[in-house]
């Protein structure tokens, strides 16, 4: 399940065409869930336990350990989960840090 602060949740099909922009996809799964169902491709892999510190990270940091560029307050993110709980908590945990 995924999601995006304008439209909570998004199809399969309405990502592949946000990801036809410039969106930055973080899957926050467990790396052991990663590695059993597999990587969505394209996709960042931050566990929800580390997003707070992640998206609070020096930008320098944050490139290395994820080796993307970190996203800025204003940049289109989506969040993505296998049920949806995740998501929706890393969708509040980066609207309280600011990102919009």
């Amino acid at each position: 399940s995924l999601c995006a602060a304008g439209e909570p949740n998004l199809s399969y099909q309405e990502l592949k065409n946000l990801k036809k922009g410039n969106v930055l996809h973080i899957d926050v799964r467990e790396r052991w869930e990663i590695d059993r169902f597999g990587k969505i491709p394209e996709s960042i892999n931050i566990p929800l336990g580390e997003l707070m510190e992640a998206l609070q990270m020096d930008p320098m940091e944050f490139k290395e350990q994820y080796n993307q560029k970190m996203p800025s307050k204003s940049d289109p993110v989506v969040f993505s989960c296998l049920a949806g709980t995740r998501s929706k908590q890393a969708l509040v945990f980066a609207m309280s840090l600011g990102f919009s």
